[in-house]
């Protein structure tokens, strides 16, 4: 016949918890808050999805994230930028201002096979020269 545990141990100084040491501090709960999350409190946290795997890496908190893109992707755009509004064409040369679409730097990456006259904030040294190359210009706001 089933015992209520609570009127079993009425009168017992440790309650089936053997000697009166044996309860004492948090190594008998296996720690205080998060500790065991990876070990022997892995379940608990896993099914709550509250697993923590630390901190990774470091970020500079004075660093100011710069929106850039490749000169090849600005070329691949062209005709899509022309019929949107955000750039021109004069004669053979297509103006653009970058600065506008939010990019702030245009990167060298890529081929350019357009004819392009580009103002933004920052240029790199290979996207300055392949504009140049195929006779476009550069404008530095």
């Amino acid at each position: 016949m089933p015992v209520n545990k609570r009127t079993k141990y009425r009168g017992s100084r440790t309650c089936g918890g053997g000697t009166h040491k044996n309860r004492r501090g948090a190594g008998n709960r296996g720690g205080r808050g998060r500790a065991g999350q990876r070990d022997h409190r892995f379940s608990h946290f896993y099914l709550k999805g509250e697993i923590s795997n630390g901190k990774h890496g470091f970020i500079s908190k004075t660093s100011v994230p710069v929106s850039a893109l490749d000169v090849g992707e600005i070329d691949q755009m062209v005709e899509a930028l022309l019929r949107e509004g955000f750039a021109s064409k004069e004669g053979d040369l297509i103006a653009l201002d970058a600065a506008g679409l939010g990019i702030d730097k245009v990167l060298g990456g890529g081929r350019v096979t357009h004819r392009m006259s580009i103002s933004a904030r920052a240029f790199s040294e290979r996207a300055r020269a392949k504009i140049e190359e195929m006779g476009g210009q550069v404008t530095t706001v």
